[in-house]
């Protein structure tokens, strides 16, 4: 590994030669990569950085890869440069935490990634066609992924779906890997009947059910739907963002028409709130066109 990152200055002309690149405003990939490993660095670093392992900085990273998604969805392009910038130095991190295990460095994570995007689009960097749909190079690159996997000896359909997406993602995702085998409703009716028939499931037995039973019901319940996303070709994550993001707004509007009475919400009552609701949802239908 010839990354800088896993070996710590030892000399005063090193020591010199990284304060100009931490402090040098166009050092680049070079100067963060600099920055983690002297914020790391057991004899001057930071003692909350150096107390961090790859436990404890992952849920970091899965905050700062939704701020990213947050500020695309609000197109909030001022504050995009800055969350992209932080979800980066989430790389940087745990490259430099692998470094220092002897597991692999930034320069290792940057060569993999460039191979196989490389790998992954023959079409560009290769000798094949491009004249093809998105549909069909959608195929070629899951046929690509599924040769990956099997140099992996991941042999299962199911195999390499991370564990630690969030859970409607990972149902769309399972769902996918059991699809392209052909186990798969072949349309949304019938996973419509099985929601239904779930929903009833559990309405009619919650009575009877153990706590746990209940919990594994709407699980499942809430597995069908990310199917009906994944055939209605929908991000259900997405979708439930747009449905919380929606919900804030609204209930905000009934806090503020609240206000203009003097009122609270807990000074309230469900009639009155359920008023304004309606109110607030077809101002905002109005104000859409």
């Amino acid at each position: 590994m010839s990354d800088p990152a896993s070996t710590p200055p030892s000399t005063g002309r090193d020591r010199a030669a990284s304060e100009r690149l931490v402090h040098d405003p166009e050092g680049g990939i070079d100067r963060l990569v600099e920055i983690m490993r002297r914020l790391r660095d057991p004899e001057g670093g930071c003692p909350w950085d150096l107390e961090q392992d790859f436990a404890t900085i992952a849920p970091y990273t899965i905050e700062e890869a939704y701020e990213v998604a947050d500020a695309i969805d609000r197109a909030a392009w001022g504050e995009l440069q800055g969350e992209l910038g932080d979800l980066l130095f989430q790389s940087v991190y745990h490259a430099q935490m692998a470094a220092e295990a002897g597991h692999f460095d930034f320069a290792d994570v940057v060569r993999g990634v460039s191979d196989k995007m490389v790998s992954r689009h023959p079409h560009v960097f290769g000798d094949e066609s491009r004249d093809k749909s998105a549909e069909q190079q959608t195929a070629d690159w899951e046929k690509i992924k599924a040769a990956e996997r099997a140099g992996k000896a991941e042999r299962g359909a199911l195999d390499g779906v991370a564990a630690g997406l969030p859970g409607l993602t990972r149902a769309v995702k399972l769902q996918n890997r059991a699809a392209r085998v052909g186990f798969d409703w072949p349309s949304t009716d019938e996973v419509i009947d099985k929601i239904a028939e779930e929903a009833r499931e559990l309405v009619e037995a919650r009575a009877e059910m153990t706590e746990a039973e209940v919990f594994e019901e709407f699980g499942d319940l809430m597995f069908v739907v990310a199917n009906l996303a994944r055939h209605l070709k929908i991000d259900p994550e997405q979708a439930l963002r747009a449905a919380n993001a929606k919900f804030t707004r609204r209930f905000g509007a009934v806090e503020a028409a609240l206000a203009e009475r003097g009122k609270r919400p807990e000074d309230s009552d469900l009639a009155e709130m359920d008023a304004l609701w309606d109110a607030a949802k077809a101002a905002e239908k109005a104000t859409q066109g």
